[in-house]
């Protein structure tokens, strides 16, 4: 399945180079009105293309929570708005922002985090704005987790627990504002984060573990932006 879905994805990211190929060529030969060159040429359209592969990669918050961005900044370039429109567009995408999140809390577990122990303490759900946090997890099964951080930070110190024998996953949800983890050298940590404007770093170094162990494996998936979540063992 893990093969299945990384081909989809290539296939996916394959379709789209050839889109962009084929947009950029007819802007060249001129067959593009130019009143539409500013649209499907601009950053606001790679925003909602970066959201579209993130929500069809599976990772659905993400990708709305982009795809809402870019839309939001293309409005104004296709129709006119309205002064009263305009003084309320920022809190309206606030809003927007703050409904993808509660979707996103109502999400319901998946196969590697099983109904029955979602909300144990194995299985972790945080959310700091406006501050910071450290935890330290000490579950003998995690199954994984959901963490938020909004104008914040927060730190997981995992390196004495021990992951379930199908290993875990966290959701991560980062915006202006930072998410560590702290694990043993010995498991295989595998990055599907989407980052716009931020990114993820592996600080291990020559300790990353390169004996591939289910049990002993953390996926960590989100979507990051104006800020960065990191992974270390010290």
């Amino acid at each position: 399945m893990e093969y299945e879905g990384r081909g989809n994805k290539r296939f996916l990211f394959g379709i789209i180079l050839i889109v962009v190929g084929v947009v950029w060529i007819m802007k060249r030969l001129g067959y593009i009105p130019e009143m539409w060159e500013d649209v499907l040429i601009s950053w606001q359209m790679l925003l909602i293309v970066i959201g579209a592969v993130s929500l069809v990669g599976g990772n659905r918050t993400a990708g709305i929570i982009i795809m809402m961005i870019g839309g939001f900044f293309m409005i104004p370039e296709l129709i006119e708005i309205p002064w009263e429109l305009r003084r309320i567009a920022w809190p309206l995408l606030l809003v927007g922002i703050g409904v993808a999140l509660l979707f996103r809390q109502r999400h319901k577990p998946t196969p590697l985090q099983p109904a029955e122990n979602f909300k144990s303490l194995d299985f972790f759900d945080e959310f700091v704005v406006f501050g910071g946090r450290e935890v330290v997890i000490n579950s003998q099964n995690l199954i994984g987790g959901k963490t938020s951080a909004l104008f914040g930070g927060t730190e997981y110190d995992m390196r004495h627990c021990q992951l379930s024998p199908n290993g875990a996953v966290v959701d991560c949800f980062c915006m202006f504002g930072g998410i560590g983890f702290k694990v043993p050298p010995d498991w295989t940590v595998k990055n599907e984060v989407t980052a716009v404007f931020g990114g993820f770093s592996d600080k291990r170094g020559s300790s990353i573990n390169t004996n591939y162990d289910l049990s002993k494996t953390l996926i960590i998936k989100g979507f990051t932006a104006f800020g960065g979540i990191e992974v270390k063992n010290f």
